[in-house]
């Protein structure tokens, strides 16, 4: 896979919840270092809008980030998958569009971001928030590197049967992406004109009628 997505991704962590920089999460000057657009949803979506955490290379450039619209997602709430009935939420990732390029250490060459690395990120991403909390504690740690891994592998097959294509405005402009449903909720990716791999995961909401646009002014997200 041409992609970096495992560099700097944000896992799930023991709790299940998405391990991230203490220093990066909901706050806007992580963002602001970002040398790309941010995405999100277009003013299409009148719900609540948020930040959630950036993801950084060895050399503390911003490689990725998320900024989540509609109900901010838990685990710790009754049923199999969290509050997955009540919630509704959408969560959009943006990703450097880098090339093939040097490690920080100048001994080796990184692979180039693409649209698999949005697919990966966004759907550990969904994984974050569907902790089943009646599993026994003893087996989330292999659930959890099941389902990482399954959507390692879903990522690297963009043009398998387990996708769909679906086609959402970005800016106006009619862009085709990779899009999935599972139990968890949905997962799409696909790249902006300017070739920014962008991905999206949620559950309660569809994807259907969504529509992308860049983000104006990022601390218009802050909590």
């Amino acid at each position: 896979m041409e992609t970096t997505s495992r560099v700097g991704a944000q896992a799930p962590a023991a709790d299940g919840t998405a391990q991230a920089m203490p220093s990066a999460r909901r706050t806007v000057d992580s963002y602001l270092l970002a040398p790309f657009p941010w995405y999100g949803l277009d003013e299409a979506f009148t719900g609540e809008r948020w930040l959630m955490q950036v993801g950084t290379a060895a050399d503390g450039a911003v490689e990725h980030g998320s900024i989540g619209h509609g109900d901010e997602p838990s685990v710790r709430s009754d049923g199999p998958f969290g509050n997955s009935d009540k919630e509704r939420f959408a969560v959009v990732v943006t990703v450097a569009a880098n090339p093939v390029r040097r490690s920080p250490d100048g001994t080796g060459l990184l692979e180039a971001t693409s649209v698999s690395s949005a697919a990966w990120l966004a759907g550990v991403g969904l994984l974050s928030f569907t902790w089943p909390n009646q599993m026994d504690h003893s087996l989330r740690d292999d659930w959890l590197d099941q389902q990482t891994e399954t959507a390692w592998v879903l990522a690297d097959d963009l043009q398998g049967e387990d996708w769909s294509t679906l086609s959402l405005p970005v800016d106006g402009v009619p862009t085709s992406f990779h899009y999935r449903e599972s139990e968890f909720g949905w997962v799409l990716a696909g790249s902006t004109k300017e070739g920014v791999p962008l991905g999206a995961y949620g559950r309660g909401m569809s994807a259907y009628g969504l529509g992308f646009s860049v983000v104006k002014d990022i601390h218009e997200y802050a909590n």
